[in-house]
């Protein structure tokens, strides 16, 4: 009580009240982000390009590699020509790779994965890519739409393999989750609000997958959007949920404890000792904080963090059992230029243990 402050025990505040629950009070998990700085060489702000959405850099003879959602030209909403526009600056999007030396400077090395042919499941767009490498093997997880994207279009997620970071890639034919069908639209409209029934909080779309090998198993942890999406006094309903394999080509079983977040946007997962920690950015009531799962399902805050970046890239080389957030000393992010046109650029972090004032020296 006297750490924190409560020196009269008859007189409690709901807020006293909810700090004395507080398991622990440390600083461990804790950060700042210093906000970006722009990349250099291929990845550099290029007018007229989208670069969005980075996965976590992987380390391979020497060099970082890193893959992304690339389209070209403006975005016209859905209140332009659907079947020939583009509706968000990650519609028809391919996912190409980059590689760089130091970080800094990047080499745009090609495609990697390419939206699939008309009438497949992957025909419209695939983005928002992430990497794992596991027995030799690397494996890109993304989204996918098909044609025509509408409001109510319910995105999936696709799957491609590979024995080289370079490639060949191949795609499994067939998406590796889809959303719940347990949601009921109200009516034919266009309209992603009106709904009779909303199903699960993946009734209509799964987002930002990450594939990550958790104890002799693989845990797929996605963003899930739900029909009828509402705000509350968190803003955006928007929550996490895994998916669990034996294999990484699936099949992917979603845990029947979903969701396991009650807030968040893009998934930014990492493993740390026995468990899975997560930042939970952007939307829902317990946005802006890092949280933590010793089983990897049952999350609890760690920390209260702001101005994180979006989309994060985590550097997984920095991956540490001795410090828990060392993985975010820097990676990579993305910026919205304007509003047609992203670009990647590089964040870093510091730790702060103490706060002092101006020209105060403390030693450790």
């Amino acid at each position: 009580m006297d750490h924190l402050g409560i020196t009269n025990r008859e007189y409690l505040s709901a807020a006293s009240k909810r700090a004395l629950q507080w398991p622990k009070i440390g600083n461990e998990w804790f950060l700042e982000f210093n906000g970006y700085e722009p990349l250099k060489g291929d990845l550099a702000y290029e007018e007229g390009v989208v670069r969005r959405d980075p996965s976590a850099l992987l380390k391979h003879n020497g060099k970082y590699y890193v893959w992304y959602s690339k389209s070209v030209g403006p975005t016209q909403g859905f209140g332009g020509d659907i079947e020939n526009d583009k509706v968000f600056p990650w519609d028809r999007c391919d996912i190409w790779y980059a590689t760089s030396e130091d970080g800094w400077t990047w080499k745009e090395e090609g495609m990697a994965v390419p939206r699939g042919e008309k009438g497949s499941y992957d025909d419209r767009s695939v983005f928002t890519v992430e990497i794992m490498e596991y027995d030799g093997k690397y494996y890109l997880c993304y989204q996918t739409v098909k044609s025509p994207y509408n409001v109510r279009v319910k995105n999936q997620i696709g799957l491609a393999w590979a024995d080289s970071p370079d490639g060949p890639w191949t795609k499994l034919d067939k998406p590796i989750l889809s959303p719940a069908d347990n949601g009921v639209w109200k009516g034919t409209e266009q309209n992603r609000f009106a709904v009779e029934k909303k199903g699960d909080f993946d009734s209509h779309k799964v987002h930002d997958p990450c594939i990550i090998p958790y104890k002799g198993k693989f845990y797929l942890y996605y963003k899930g959007e739900q029909m009828g999406e509402q705000i509350t006094f968190g803003g955006r309903q928007i929550r996490h949920g895994v998916a669990i394999a034996d294999n990484p080509l699936g099949p992917y079983v979603k845990s029947p404890y979903n969701p396991i977040s009650n807030s968040g946007h893009e998934i930014c997962v990492w493993p740390y000792k026995d468990g899975i920690a997560s930042l939970i950015t952007t939307d829902g009531p317990e946005k802006n904080t890092i949280q933590y799962a010793p089983d990897g399902i049952n999350f609890e805050i760690v920390a209260s963090i702001k101005s994180a970046p979006h989309a994060i890239g985590l550097n997984r080389s920095l991956t540490s059992d001795e410090d828990p957030i060392k993985i975010l000393d820097w990676g990579l992010t993305h910026i919205y230029n304007n509003g047609d046109y992203q670009s990647i650029m590089r964040f870093s972090s510091r730790k702060i243990r103490r706060h002092l004032a101006k020209g105060v020296k403390v030693e450790d």
